[in-house]
């Protein structure tokens, strides 16, 4: 008994060696007790102010550069190598915005040329699908908002060159940063190209449609090699269909990390409709036998075309207006247009971004706007971008029937109105290519 209280004794003095009761209730402590805890405070509040500034710089990039957190993350050291830090001219963040089948594979292509453009095609895919695919309750508690915050979360990371961002959303996983399942690789010069893709610089060189050879040559996609080639880039360019509208990215524009830029693209949804109904047969199978048949089935959605011209419309809408947040950020585009005039407007397209349209670009243009393929074969593929852009800009003329095209001109009088494009009032003037339905209108 005596040798417990004696232990008690022993450990109540040890406890009171830092701290002792003064009169009036004060405790009173050891300098060496007060210094361990200031020690303890500062060494926090660094950490947290560290994480801080790590969580809002991109890899390598600022004064911290390779003394941050990447560094030491093994997926990042090979970034920090100093023949890979970033070029220190101001970065170009390109947005290309638009819904599908509007043209943007094709406009995309124009950003693509530019060699000091890292280009992703559509990387919200991936987003997109690993929502659809999550579990029946999940996705019923899913709303808008948190898909359009995943999406914008992935814009930013991708701006500031962290494509291992993406791993959490590509399936399957990827593994070590490797994965052979990123959507429309193949349109991206830069993620078939050295660092990123070493067997296929003979094909670069050639070059030869990416369609054909870069996923024979380059093989699976290492996202740690692609990172790399994203830092030695200028500028990045991203396109998506997946943003309903332009105040969604609202955001972005704001963040002074980026420095934003906006190409909306638009085209005439009676195209837009006819496009989806060729390259999307079994989601819209009802609208091609009302086509074919001309009675309207009961079951047709006309939802598919009615939320496009909303959407469009809003968007158009807002940027025209020239708010403060979109203020130099936006510029209007319409496809027709580009495909009228392709050098003209891919020149306005480049001189908004701040960028020089180069030699090999017209190049581009010329070879992929005035083409009658003699192998169509090799090209029969969803979202060629070449092909003869002036017809193809108004030959869905001669595909939709005239009582589909006055239905979409009903449910999209407006848009039609604020874009600039022309109804038909006969299957006579619908067929008349003699006379454009595009009213000459600067944006």
């Amino acid at each position: 008994m005596n040798k417990r209280h004696t232990g008690e004794r022993q450990s109540d003095r040890k406890r009171c060696e830092g701290c002792r009761a003064r009169g009036g209730g004060r405790m009173e402590c050891s300098w060496k007790t007060v210094l361990l805890l200031v020690c303890a405070s500062l060494g926090v509040q660094y950490t947290a102010i560290r994480t801080l500034r790590d969580s809002l710089s991109g890899p390598c990039q600022g004064a911290y550069r390779c003394q941050t957190r990447h560094h030491r993350d093994s997926r990042w050291r090979a970034l920090c190598d100093d023949s890979w830090m970033p070029v220190e001219s101001p970065r170009k963040h390109i947005l290309l915005f638009a819904t599908t089948r509007s043209g943007s594979s094709f406009t995309g292509q124009l950003l693509n040329q530019h060699p000091g453009i890292f280009y992703v095609f559509e990387p919200l895919y991936h987003v997109q699908q690993a929502f659809t695919n999550s579990s029946s309750r999940l996705r019923r508690s899913l709303d808008r908002r948190a898909l359009l915050g995943a999406y914008r979360d992935l814009l930013l990371n991708l701006y500031t060159c962290d494509l291992h961002f993406m791993e959490s959303y590509i399936r399957p996983e990827p593994q070590d940063h490797v994965t052979s399942s990123f959507f429309r690789r193949s349109s991206s010069h830069a993620l078939c190209s050295p660092p990123v893709c070493l067997g296929g610089m003979d094909a670069v060189a050639a070059d030869s449609p990416d369609e054909i050879w870069c996923p024979k040559k380059c093989g699976a996609l290492n996202l740690t090699l692609a990172s790399m080639s994203c830092l030695s880039k200028k500028h990045v360019a991203i396109k998506t269909v997946r943003v309903p509208e332009v105040g969604d990215l609202r955001t972005l524009t704001e963040d002074p990390r980026l420095d934003l830029k906006i190409i909306h693209l638009v085209r005439d949804p009676r195209a837009i409709l006819a496009s989806r109904m060729m390259a999307f047969s079994d989601q819209f199978r009802a609208w091609k036998i009302w086509n074919a048949t001309g009675r309207q089935p009961r079951y047709v959605d006309l939802s598919q075309i009615t939320s496009t011209c909303k959407d469009m419309a809003a968007s158009a809408e807002t940027g025209l207006q020239r708010p403060v947040w979109l203020r130099g950020r936006y510029l209007l585009v319409r496809y027709e247009d580009l495909a009228f005039n392709p050098i003209d407007k891919a020149s306005e397209i480049y001189r908004f971004v701040g960028l020089d349209m180069e030699d090999r670009i017209q190049m581009w243009i010329s070879k992929n706007t005035n083409t009658n393929m003699s192998s169509p074969s090799e090209w029969n593929y969803r979202y060629s971008t070449t092909r003869d852009s002036r017809a193809t800009a108004e030959n869905w003329r001669l595909r939709l029937g005239f009582d589909i095209v006055r239905t979409v001109q009903n449910l999209c009088n407006d848009t039609l109105a604020l874009l600039g494009y022309k109804q038909v009032h006969s299957a006579a003037e619908l067929r008349n290519l003699s006379h454009s339905l595009v009213e000459p209108r600067p944006f």
